[in-house]
């Protein structure tokens, strides 16, 4: 009866509570409320007919940082038997709220423990956003001068110490079953069983049980939240990218001042170009901080550096070595999406296919042109600079892939080639190696991971990529290997970090949106996060290019200034060296000395104009002499001379010398016309200069005159006119005076008497020496000499008997001088008298000759009488007059062309020779070399180099 009251009151209690409680809504039934509110209230409420909740439920697990709701508390029956009517309802009443609070409290705990787990993952993802700083105005950063933060930031626990706080869950877990089995009814044996064996095996079970859901529910909802987080972050970064290219945009257009001036990674990428150009071999101990890509060929070096510039840049084949020299990559902000090159000034539009193409030809057009005749692949790099919003800053060195075998169409040493290439740059020890392994093909195929690991044995600078993951997942029967592969332990190489992405699915005309989108989807079903063999940090390319770029920068800060001072010794010494070696020259580089030389050279080319006509129609008509000279004498004035009248003189002459000048004559002319100038600019520019000549350009002008030379043509139309000319003074007969007449014979003595030395000295050399020099200098005749000697008296007695001898011996002549040679006892062949005879008779004909220019001294008087009543006849001083009229004549035409015509185009000529060596680099490291300039030029390029890190490093430490 009492308890029926009791009820009763405790109805009307809650119906008050309903009626007039805040916080409770009108229209709630007793039902709705709370389950602590019934058992207070309504210990007969027949909703309560629920049997009491087991101590050790299964609760939904939740993070503070998911925005995932609580599921609703399961209540599992009673295991024992539970009646209500039996109990004490005070003791009912505290088990439950003692069971409430520990229920709170243990979810509280767990939340806080599983938050500061993924507190300290997440604090590594979270990208630097240092290089966003200018966004946010001036004044924040300055709040620090008015607050100090580092005081309230020491004045916080940590979050290991908050982890100390929290309470051992495993002792709690005990004594909540502890008060259970006290506040559990039954029969004292089963009270007193229950309290000493409470890990029971259906109850140890149970708990393996939830441990394992609470372990897989924590590990699912881990990986939602960052996902979750990836994709917030996505799409932060992209507005962040709007937003920096719109920012950028108003400092193209002066709206931003301060931000005008030449990026980090920019400034960073023109000391890279300087040192190269400085030395490509890398002996200076270039050590400043690179990102090397190595891998084996096909591995996918490519499509990843790709992923990270965010454009298909690169030439692509299926299977074939597209990548034949290194590339230079720079990769920096801007407000559009371009490339560039080093030395051109275009601009590749990469947000539209035409350009991308055109790129992507044009590197591989440079990688060609690189590769010397007989190569493979090339040491020389390709400098090229990407730009855009949102692209991470780094340097990235795209190498050759490292190939296991030489396949035909390669030089036989293309893969020691591609090693020494990969090792001149890993051997850097500031060089970060981004090694690239494919993961669709078996981890012992691998040739680059042993190179890496003998360049960076501790891995210190190595960050390890798997490419080609969704192949792997697919292909590769055990998961686990590829966790072996991603931590390192089937390779002998260490590394500082281990990533995995993915490509694409091998189509190259895929965008990189569409493979972000796909490497997106495939990481977020791919078992690799799910079962947690891969982070959540370790997987996507955007992932890994921030990672590198922060692992650069850190590299960067660590080592250029250490670099800078190597330089600033450098300098240093180079700068003693000049002191004591060139105290009174100044330092002048290669493209100094050449603008010098240049200067020289264009001076002296001028100076040709200044030669004076009579000097260039002498030296011409010496030269066109000496060069005629002996088709004048042989062809036609000796066949002329040995005729028998003047009349048949005159005809032959006449004929000669029309034959001569319609074929020979004028090209002979302009050739000789062509030498003197040769001959004249050679001796400006080779000639010394006294003090002032400098030796250090004689390479250069001999290499600029040799080309000048060898494309300067003389005009056609040269010879066409010079043909014309000479054959109206050949027919001219008519000498006017003496003196003409005195200077032909002057000019035929000279002519003859040059001929005859010259046939005295072939006579000489085919009888030997005469009876003076062997008993003078003890030298002796061989017996072909003595031969020749015998055949030779032989032939002068014959001559001597008839002096007027026609120039052909008659065969029983021949047989004569062999027979009487044989009965001396010398035997003689019939050429080697004819072979005597002529040189004989030549130098006597010469003598005759010679005579007969003596007594024409006097012919001038019979010569206007035409030799009419005279015994003396002098035509051969007329032919040597008319030949030396027709050399005068043309040398006068010649020199004017030279002066008006040929020096100029010559002179132009050696400008663009002198223009062309300016844009060959080549050439000028070959033509101007020496101690001098190699001291010069790396004095200027050290202290290019050192102006450039001091300007960085300034830069980098305001961005601080």
């Amino acid at each position: 009866m009492w308890r029926a009251r009791r009820a009763a009151v405790a109805c009307e209690v809650c119906q008050s509570l309903v009626k007039h409680s805040s916080t409770i809504p009108r229209n709630l039934r007793l039902q709705k409320l709370h389950l602590v509110s019934r058992s207070i209230y309504h210990s007969h409420h027949p909703a309560l007919k629920l049997q009491r909740p087991q101590l050790r439920t299964s609760f939904q697990q939740f993070s503070s940082l998911t925005n995932l709701s609580l599921h609703k508390l399961k209540l599992s029956p009673i295991k024992y038997g539970y009646q209500p009517r039996r109990n004490f309802w005070p003791a009912r009443l505290a088990a439950r709220l003692l069971k409430l609070r520990y229920i709170i409290l243990g979810s509280a705990v767990g939340g806080g423990y599983t938050a500061k787990k993924t507190f300290d993952e997440w604090k590594d993802m979270i990208p630097d956003l240092s290089d966003y700083k200018w966004i946010v105005p001036d004044f924040i950063w300055e709040i620090d001068e008015y607050i100090d933060l580092d005081k309230i930031r020491k004045a916080l626990p940590s979050s290991e110490d908050l982890a100390k706080l929290a309470p051992d869950l495993d002792k709690i877990a005990d004594s909540l079953s502890l008060l259970k089995d006290f506040f559990t009814t039954g029969s004292p044996g089963e009270t007193a069983f229950r309290a000493t064996d409470h890990g029971s095996e259906s109850d140890k079970h149970y708990r393996k049980v939830s441990d394992k859901e609470k372990i897989d529910q924590l590990q699912e909802e881990l990986l939602h939240t960052q996902l979750k987080y990836q994709r917030i972050l996505e799409r932060l970064e992209k507005e962040n990218k709007e937003l920096r290219k719109l920012v950028l945009q108003k400092d193209d257009k002066g709206i931003h001042h301060r931000k005008l001036k030449k990026s980090l990674i920019d400034m960073y990428s023109e000391v890279l170009d300087v040192l190269s150009d400085y030395d490509a071999s890398y002996n200076t101990q270039d050590h400043l901080p690179r990102v090397v890509v190595v891998g084996d060929q096909s591995a996918g070096k490519t499509s990843v550096l790709e992923m990270i510039a965010q454009a298909r840049i690169f030439p692509r084949g299926s299977g074939e070595m597209m990548t034949r020299s290194p590339v230079k990559v720079t990769l920096s902000e801007g407000p559009h999406h371009v490339a560039l090159f080093k030395d051109s000034s275009r601009e590749f539009d990469l947000t539209k296919e035409e350009d991308l193409a055109a790129l992507r030809h044009e590197i591989e057009l440079r990688m060609r042109k690189n590769v010397k005749e007989g190569c493979t692949v090339s040491p020389e790099t390709i400098s090229l600079n990407v730009k855009g919003p949102g692209l991470q800053r780094m340097v990235l060195v795209d190498l050759p892939g490292v190939i296991n075998t030489v396949t035909s169409g390669m030089a036989p040493d293309t893969k020691e080639t591609i090693f020494s290439i990969s090792k001149a740059y890993m051997q850097n020890p500031n060089a970060i190696i981004l090694c690239i392994q494919d993961g669709s093909v078996d981890a012992e195929r691998s040739i680059v991971t042993d190179l890496v690991s003998q360049m960076d044995p501790h891995g210190r600078r190595t960050i390890f990529v798997l490419t080609k993951v969704d192949l792997a997942e697919k292909n590769v029967a055990s998961p686990s290997r590829i966790q072996q592969i991603i931590e390192g332990k089937l390779f002998p190489m260490k590394a500082l970090g281990y990533f995995a992405v993915v490509t694409g699915k091998g189509n190259s005309s895929e965008s990189i949106e569409a493979i972000r989108e796909y490497e997106e989807e495939f990481f977020q079903n791919s078992k690799l996060l799910k079962t947690s063999m891969l982070k959540a940090h370790q997987v996507t390319t955007r992932n890994l290019s921030l990672a590198v770029s922060d692992c650069f920068w850190k590299m960067v800060r660590e080592s250029v200034e250490q670099q800078a001072d190597s330089f600033k010794a450098t300098r240093f010494n180079l700068e003693t060296e000049w002191k004591n070696n060139y105290p009174r020259l100044r330092e002048l580089d290669r493209n100094e000395l050449f603008e010098k030389a240049k200067n020289e050279i264009l001076d002296e080319v001028i100076s040709l104009s200044q030669v004076t006509p009579k000097h260039w129609e002498e030296i011409l008509q010496q030269s066109l002499w000496e060069r005629v000279s002996t088709h004048v004498i042989e062809n036609i004035y000796l066949p002329a001379a040995q005729t028998m009248n003047s009349g048949t003189f005159n005809t032959t002459v006449d004929i000669k010398l029309k034959q001569w000048t319609d074929k020979q004559l004028p090209n002979k002319a302009v050739e000789v016309a062509w030498e003197t100038l040769q001959e004249e600019f050679s001796r400006f520019m080779t000639e010394p200069k006294g003090k002032e000549h400098d030796d250090i350009f004689d390479k250069l002008k001999e290499a600029v005159k040799e080309e000048s030379i060898k494309r300067h043509k003389w005009n056609d139309f040269a010879e066409d006119s010079l043909r014309v000319i000479q054959h109206n003074a050949l027919e001219d007969r008519s000498i006017s005076d003496k003196q003409q007449w005195d200077a032909a014979i002057y000019f035929m003595e000279e002519a003859l008497q040059a001929r005859l030395k010259d046939t005295e000295n072939a006579i000489e050399n085919m009888i030997g020496p005469d009876w003076k020099k062997r008993w003078l200098y003890w030298k002796n005749r061989t017996q072909e000499q003595s031969v020749h000697n015998e055949t030779k008296n032989e032939l002068e007695k014959m001559l001597k008997c008839n002096e007027e001898h026609p120039a052909y011996l008659a065969s029983d002549e021949i047989t004569t001088v062999r027979k009487n040679l044989e009965s001396r006892g010398v035997e003689v062949d019939p050429s080697l008298i004819k072979d005597t005879w002529h040189q004989v008779y030549r130098r006597h004909f010469l003598k005759t000759a010679l005579n007969h220019c003596n007594l024409c001294r006097r012919g001038f008087y019979y010569y206007q009488r035409h030799f009419v009543d005279s015994e003396l006849e002098c035509n051969d001083v007329v032919l040597f007059w008319r030949i030396q009229r027709m050399l005068a004549i043309t040398a006068n035409t010649l020199r004017q062309q030279l002066t008006n015509t040929e020096v100029r185009r010559l002179e132009k000529n050696v400008k663009e020779v002198l223009e062309d060596f300016a844009e060959d680099g080549e050439k000028k490291i070959k033509l101007l070399t020496g101690k001098r300039v190699q001291l010069a030029e790396d004095l200027k390029k050290v202290r290019e180099i050192q102006e450039k890190l001091d300007a960085f490093i300034e830069a980098l430490h305001q961005e601080k």
